[in-house]
């Protein structure tokens, strides 16, 4: 407790400026003079129109929750300790009576939200504070704002919310969504916001070909675009993710981020994807524990012995987006000058045509440079020509300097299908498989990846080689949609070569494919996988085979070679390879 005598009291109060003088200096280093300043409450009120409304009632203030004052607010700190142009005897006597037995009288404040301001009274809330009081007797006047203030207020909030009174005047979604949620944490997060709802007011107008005020338009994108995503990011759980984030800013987020997606990848991207990429991409929890994961492979493995994402992940992805109508909705198709290019573009549009989908031309060359731009764009007309002939309405065209295997997988993230040429097939040897390119995409990749090897015929007649296997599961998942979207003849084939219980796998595709109204036939082999397939084609047409991706371990499958490997080498079939 301080002494009342007057001396101790000059005394306190030089401790008082000492203290202030070093916290400012420390505030000034750190470049946060602002944040140790008293609010005005002037400029608080003008900001956030606020409207003084109720009488004056005494009542109990809390000293820590005072953050401004009317007139004063340059004299003393952020604390309340005095400055330089405060009189020292003054602070002193108001020390001295604070200890007679009447005691001060009340001070007068403003209460804006949970934040209050100094009317009249500044000497003794300085004075209360040294004196180590948590809370001081005040009449307080409450000041109606349209959104509230808290005792940790800044400087910038201040900005914030001032963008965020202005944003409520003109959208009035305080009043149409009343309980809505759209706080944000950063400067010009409102003015975005106020842009978004003004390219959404005019994409309204055009469609419903009137005039739409701007509330009406704010409640509209409030309902079909900002809550639709909101529910995506907390599905996602990225507000546990980010904690010091709010919906508004993550939305904003996301925006930006789609943005980018879009630039860098030359096609739209839908709002699923986009949260999904962010959670996977951004979230400090799955960033930990993919950079751990991949540091340690990387020490131990190269590309192509990675394991690559686990079975089902592609499914779960999509299925986690939004309502499947088709499952091939972008399919990316690499080119070069080959003929086997031209095949899988054709394979791309024939499965356009069927899925609706987008089809994206993608040409990866080590070195864009300009001997080759020539060249690039011939590639480029003649897919564009093709697309067209063939009634495709959405495709484009991108060039890519970089490995061939990573632009791939990093781009497959916004795809449903990767269609390749089957130029170059696994070789015999392991010292050709470890190299192997095509391994490396079929390993990594977190989509299935379709390679054409030869003209392809379309979806009439589809194989598909099932050994029970996880990813041989998700093939029969395709193989199933496949047969009952498009009325393909389904054929399913099981080895007994390295299998204990043949019938019993043939069984399980039987009641899988069982719910399907579609036409399937099953087959049990005594042979290897390609062998046996090789002989169906003999017998008949075969238009397409599905199979489920390498189910060995990466090492393994390399020395000792793997059934995808021999099936890439031998078969000279359009190959859905499934993960």
């Amino acid at each position: 407790m301080l002494r009342s005598n007057y001396t101790q009291a000059l005394e306190d109060y030089k401790k008082a400026r000492r203290k202030a003088a070093f916290e400012e200096l420390l505030a000034r280093i750190a470049g946060r003079s602002e944040e140790h300043t008293l609010l005005s409450y002037e400029d608080v009120r003008r900001q956030l129109r606020a409207i003084e409304k109720s009488p004056q009632r005494l009542r109990d203030v809390p000293l820590d929750a005072i953050v401004g004052s009317v007139g004063r607010y340059h004299d003393f700190t952020r604390k309340f300790l005095p400055r330089s142009s405060i009189d020292g005897n003054r602070w002193a006597r108001v020390l001295v009576s604070s200890q007679d037995l009447s005691g001060l009288p009340p001070i007068e404040v403003y209460q804006i939200g949970g934040a209050y301001f100094v009317k009249d009274g500044n000497h003794r809330v300085s004075v209360a504070k040294q004196m180590g009081d948590t809370a001081i007797q005040a009449f307080v006047t409450a000041v109606e704002s349209k959104v509230d203030l808290s005792p940790e207020i800044t400087p910038d909030d201040l900005i914030i919310k001032s963008e965020h009174v202005r944003f409520l005047e003109k959208t009035h979604l305080d009043h149409l969504r009343p309980g809505s949620d759209l706080t944000a944490t950063k400067a010009g997060a409102y003015p975005t916001l106020l842009e978004h709802i003004a390219v959404h007011r005019y994409y309204m107008g055009m469609e419903q070909q009137r005039e739409i005020s701007f509330p009406e338009a704010a409640a509209h994108w409030y309902d079909e675009v900002f809550l639709p995503i909101v529910n995506l990011i907390q599905k996602r759980e990225l507000l546990i993710d980010f904690p010091d984030r709010t919906a508004a800013d993550l939305y904003l987020w996301a925006a930006d981020h789609r943005a980018a997606l879009e630039e860098n990848l030359g096609w739209e991207i839908t709002p699923e994807a986009v949260i999904s990429d962010l959670s996977e991409q951004q979230s400090p929890r799955n960033r930990f524990l993919q950079e751990r994961a991949l540091n340690l492979v990387r020490k131990i493995l190269p590309d192509n012995l990675e394991s690559g994402p686990p079975p089902g992940a592609w499914r779960e992805r999509l299925t986690s987006r939004t309502v499947l109508q088709h499952l091939f909705n972008d399919l990316i198709v690499t080119l070069d000058n080959s003929e086997n290019s031209w095949f899988a573009l054709e394979m791309a549009t024939q499965l356009s045509k069927l899925e609706i989908s987008r089809v994206h031309g993608l040409h990866i060359h080590p070195k864009t440079d300009q001997v080759k731009l020539a060249d690039h764009q011939k590639l480029q007309d003649s897919f564009s020509v093709r697309c067209r002939d063939e009634g495709i309405s959405s495709f484009d065209f991108k060039v890519v300097a970089g490995e061939i295997s990573k632009i791939l997988c990093n781009q497959s993230r916004f795809a449903d299908l990767i269609i390749l040429p089957l130029n170059h097939p696994p070789g015999n040897k392991p010292i050709d498989r470890l190299s192997s390119g095509l391994t490396t995409i079929i390993r990594n990749c977190p989509v299935p990846v379709l390679t054409v090897p030869v003209q392809p015929t379309g979806l009439g007649s589809i194989l598909l080689a099932f050994d029970g296997s996880s990813k041989a599961q998700e093939a029969l998942y395709v193989t199933a949609y496949l047969g009952s979207q498009h009325g393909s003849r389904i054929t399913i084939l099981t080895s007994s070569v390295g299998l204990s219980n043949p019938k019993e796998v043939l069984a399980q595709a039987k009641t899988y494919l069982s719910r399907f109204p579609i036409s399937t036939r099953f087959l049990l082999s005594g042979e290897q996988v390609s062998k046996a397939i090789a002989a169906q084609i003999t017998e008949g047409i075969l238009d397409l085979l599905v199979i489920g991706g390498y189910g060995g371990s990466a090492l393994q499958d390399v020395m000792l070679g793997s059934t995808v490997d021999n099936v890439l080498r031998e078969i000279q079939l359009p190959t859905l390879i499934c993960r």
